[in-house]
């Protein structure tokens, strides 16, 4: 009943702020914004960040200069590299504030972007990436739900050096978010303008340029759980010098998010302590599996049907385990929930301009940034020791002609064991969880170096700019691991024997023992420990990303036609270099110990293009038109690797009154294969959440699954074994998958189309602070680069016969350990042009602002809210293949509500100021390669609807001191439980889309001077 109350009471209160439209600055601004009045009570910002709070149309429109340096009265768009009196934005476009990233309690920008509708949910962040084998705690984003690397970051219109090897999405860690002035969003195809990769858009962090002062602000905060625990202290000093012609600002800061483990949280199925899995294909539906990987370990001596299983239970006594459990490990009492990350970050940029024709910047930054992952012990199997023969493990080796048996081994074990292989020798089939060796750890730093500068100005009486710019970036990556083991010292190791003449338990490998070989006993629990030393294996990793660039461009204003502002048009060039080696110690390119296969990637290419752009204004203050523009761009790129690429944009923008504008866009984007996609060796990776189709066939099943299934290698014997098709949870962990790169990829080619209306009514009184945009968008890609998804895959080859994906699947022909004949064993993809995707949808943004003087009333009152319906969204993996819909669905690699929304409303008065922030999510379906079914089509696989409650109250006073108390999830939801039916890898629900941490709390300070 009081946690009834408890939501009842907070729900009241989002409500009546919103009834009431409440704080200061938007969190989504749409592309018009209101003639109004300045909010009264800003806290103390810089002079840029003022400007941008009391002119709302250019925090609307992103139009403030990327440098600042443009002609006064000018502004530029994101989106475009012409500056203009009147420039608005043809294309979506909408703009994140410094002010809201404050009153956001945010310590990494991803979290206040993602409440964003436009993102789709990130490839990597701090609480689905537990599980990685590198790049843990990076934070990346992703639009439209077309992938990070669809996704074209820049800051202050400028690329940035990736986060992540061999891709190029950036890593959000690196930016120092107290040195934004606002973040831009620019949504359909922009490579015409910014170059490869901006096909599903733009996300451009917009530095301060003119703050003059001292911020010091400092933030401490905790979950209701009292774990994960994060703190940040930031310092930003800047100065004006020269009259205002220089300006020099300064940052630096720290920051720290602690760790939370999965057994600390709950989903809606109640506690995540205890490993369960899905037990159908529904929602919320749990049932406990824990792993068959124990500690002490399961030993299959003999073949067919004498086989016999024997296990140490708890008590360390060896059973007879062969019809009944052996028992059962519970890997979520490890288990990381969110990646503990800490950063340390350093910033500058500067400008001197010795005349209006030459002014010089200059911007740095440096970043490093700590992570560190924990997971259970390995869960060690025969055949990653002795791999050669697939597993067999000799229990008898033979040293100068004699025979001996394997001290070691208990007589139980040794009697039932067989020849396997005709070797003449008995063996057996083993695993065990290594808990001897610890937990698997990794630690990971991260070091980001970028610096960028050039100079820029304005000739020809000012109706000319120029700017020249280099940039170099990189970002170096060193980590280390515990947990593996090495597979050719531990196979020396098993061949054991007592050697007669000393009575000790020696190697018998002559070379092993000179080496320093120490037998290894794996028959009982922690009976490994005195061989741990000899056996486990650090594993290490070193990347490294680097970025060059250098460009120039020209742009101005040409001639005026028919009376309307002159002719803008930008022309310039670009050249750009991408590297990127990833290398793993040596056994980890193997797969020697224990880990997935991952051979070392290196690569680079680079370009240089030329791009044009005008706008051309052709009516101005006439009846019907207020102002009628078409504009149009294009960009030719050589490639080293695909060769020449065209990308190029048209439209236009048509306003009948003042009070209304229609804008168009139709765009032609490419993104150019990264170093990955072209280079990668084939990497192994062992994928979680897929279900066999064979799975409960019969001999006597119709149709094409059973003919498909009963004709694959090995389902007919397990078949006949059991009476239909079945797997075990050895078989659900035993596949692997195999996935490299290809270098004959060539460029994808994304179609945009976007048409929106803008609603500003400034002549009706009652409604002049209110702005409301609609805009609908339609990004088609064609000569998609996909790599095919396994469960795909799978469904093809078994449910529809197509052979070219039964080529790829492997399935063992035997029973083999703990995996049953007939069992998954390899489902292997690369990537190739033969996909396609499509995604439609509508965005609406409304932004309205009061301040209540009018009415006789103190303080100001402020309404933000953000809207996106997903009209349509699917991938097509190949050519005349199904179209595997993600729009309304929630998977694996994808979660897409189709309707998202998020409103920011609040109160500021006399120096107190109160902000809520509501987002929803609308209810979801399971992924459609499991259910078979349409999304949305089947009330069974629907996961609920959630909503998310977000508040903070300031209180500032007149000398530049602020105090603010926060927190998040206050309603303390929790995520839907979809384990292995659509959740990300190692946890109980989509952690990239669902917050699985629960109720948060934070307090700070803020002092500026």
């Amino acid at each position: 009943m009081q946690t009834y109350r408890r939501r009842l009471l907070a729900t009241t209160l989002f409500v009546g702020a919103v009834a009431l439209a409440a704080p200061a600055v938007a969190q989504v601004a749409p592309t018009e914004a209101p003639a109004t009045d300045p909010m009264a009570s800003q806290p103390p910002v810089d002079q840029a960040t003022a400007q941008s709070a009391a002119d709302p149309a250019a925090q609307a429109t992103g139009s403030a200069s990327a440098q600042g340096d443009e002609p006064a009265g000018d502004i530029v768009v994101t989106g475009s590299r012409i500056s203009s009196p009147s420039a608005t934005a043809a294309s979506p476009l909408q703009s994140i504030s410094a002010d809201l990233i404050r009153q956001s309690g945010a310590v990494n920008v991803q979290d206040v972007l993602l409440q964003n509708p436009t993102f789709g949910a990130p490839g990597i962040s701090r609480t689905n990436s537990s599980f990685a084998t590198q790049s843990a705690g990076v934070a990346t984003v992703n639009l439209r739900n077309l992938g990070e690397d669809r996704t074209l970051v820049l800051v202050n219109g400028r690329r940035f050096v990736s986060g992540v090897p061999g891709s190029s999405a950036v890593d959000l860690n690196v930016i120092p978010a107290q040195f934004l002035e606002r973040t831009d969003i620019l949504t359909g195809g922009a490579s015409a303008v910014y170059g490869s990769d901006a096909v599903a858009g733009v996300v451009n962090f917009v530095y301060k340029t003119k703050f003059d002062g001292l911020n010091i602000d400092a933030q401490q905060g905790i979950s209701q759980y009292g774990d994960g625990s994060d703190r940040q202290i930031n310092l930003l000093a800047g100065k004006n010098f020269a009259d205002g012609r220089g300006n020099i600002m300064l940052f630096g800061g720290y920051s720290k998010q602690g760790t939370v483990l999965k057994k600390d949280r709950s989903t809606e199925a109640g506690s995540s302590a205890i490993d369960r899995t899905s037990a159908t294909l529904t929602p919320n539906d749990p049932e406990v599996l824990l792993s068959g990987f124990i500690p002490g370990g399961r030993f299959f001596a003999g073949e067919g049907a004498t086989r016999q299983t024997f296990s140490y239970g708890t008590d360390n006594t060896l059973r007879n385990c062969t019809t009944v459990s052996c028992g059962g490990f519970n890997r979520s009492d490890s288990r990381y929930l969110a990646v503990p990350v800490e950063r340390y970050l350093a910033a500058g940029r500067a400008n001197y301009e010795f005349s209006p024709a030459a002014n010089v910047f200059i911007e740095g930054n440096y970043a490093k940034t700590k992570a560190r992952t924990n997971i259970e012990a390995f869960p060690l199997s025969s055949d990653l020791v002795n791999i050669a023969s697939g597993g067999q493990v000799p229990i008898q080796t033979v040293v100068g002609g004699v025979t001996y048996r394997n001290p070691y081994v208990p007589d139980a074990i040794f009697n039932a064991a067989t020849d396997t292989d005709g070797d003449g020798l008995r063996d057996i089939y083993f695993d065990r969880r290594l808990t001897d060796f610890g937990p698997r750890t990794s630690s990971a730093t991260r070091d980001m170096f970028r610096i960028a500068g050039g100079l820029n100005g304005k000739f020809l009486d000012d109706r000319f700019n120029y700017e020249v710019y280099g940039i170099y970036g990189q970002t170096i990556e060193n980590q280390t691991g515990n947990g593996q083991y090495d597979s050719t010292k531990f196979n020396q190791a098993l061949n054991s024997y007592r050697d007669p003449a000393t009575g000790q338990i020696v190697c018998a490998d002559p070379a092993a023992r000179a080496a320093g070989c120490v037998p290894a006993n794996i028959y009982g629990i922690n009976a490994l420990a005195p061989a741990a030393d000899y056996l486990a294996v650090p594993t290490s990793l070193r990347s490294k990303i680097t970025q060059t660039v250098a460009g120039a461009n020209v742009s101005g204003k040409l001639f005026s036609l028919f009376g309307a502002d002159p002719v803008g048009f930008s022309v310039g060039t670009e050249y750009r270099r991408e590297s990127s080696s990833n290398t793993f110690d040596l056994l980890t390119q193997q797969g020697l110990n224990g880990n997935n296969a991952l051979p070392s990637t290196s690569g680079s290419f680079d370009l240089i293009e030329g791009f044009a752009e005008t706008i051309v204004p052709l009516l101005q203050d006439r009846p019907f038109f207020h102002s009628l523009s078409v504009r149009g761009a294009v960009r030719v790129s050589n490639y080293s690797t695909v060769g020449t690429t065209v990308s190029y944009n048209y439209g236009g923008e048509w306003a009948p009154i003042q009070d209304v504008r229609f804008r168009v866009m139709q765009a032609r984007s490419v993104r150019a294969p990264n170093v990955n996609e072209l280079f990668q060796p084939a990497q192994q990776d062992f994928p979680t959440g897929l279900q066999d189709p064979c799975a409960g066939v019969t001999a006597a099943t119709a149709g094409t699954l059973g003919t498909q299934c009963r004709g694959a290698t090995g389902v007919a014997a397990n078949i006949a074994s059991n009476g239909a098709f079945a797997v075990n949870q050895a078989d659900l962990q035993g596949i692997t998958s195999f996935g490299g790169g290809n270098p004959a990829l060539q460029e994808e080619k994304g179609n945009s189309f976007t048409a929106g209306v803008v609603i500003n009514p400034r002549s009706v009184a009652g409604l002049r602070n209110l702005v409301l945009s609609v805009d609908y968008f339609n990004i088609k890609i064609d000569d998609a680069i996909v790599t095919t998804p396994l469960q795909f895959i799978l469904n093809q080859c078994y449910n529809s016969a197509i052979q070219q994906y039964c080529d790829l699947v492997v399935r063992r022909p035997a029973a083999s350990g703990p995996n049953s004949a007939g069992s998954l064993d390899e489902v292997n993809t690369s990537p190739s042009n033969s996909g396609g995707a499509k995604t439609s949808g509508i965005d609406v943004a409304v932004d309205w602002r009061s301040n209540l003087s009018s009415l006789g009333l103190g303080g100001d009152l402020t309404l933000h809210g953000a809207y996106t319906h997903l009209i349509s969204g699917y991938n097509v993996p190949l050519p005349g293949s199904a179209r595997d819909y993600f729009a309304g669905e929630v998977g694996t690699d994808i979660a897409a509500p189709r309707d998202k929304f998020s409103i920011t409303s609040g109160y500021d008065i006399a120096g107190i100021g109160l902000t809520l922030t509501g987002t929803w999510l609308s209810q979801a379906s399971l992924d459609d390669q499991l259910t078979g079914v349409r999304p949305g089509s089947d009330p069974q696989y629907r996961v609920r609807p959630q909503f998310y409650l977000d508040s903070q109250i300031r209180f500032r006073t007149t000398d530049g001191f602020e105090f603010y108390v926060g927190g998040s999830n206050l309603l303390n939801n929790k995520p839907p439980f979809i384990a292995d039916i659509g959740a990300s890898a190692g946890q109980d629900t989509n952690t990239s889309i669902y917050d699985p941490l629960g109720r948060r709390y934070y307090a700070g300070v803020r002092m500026s001077f």
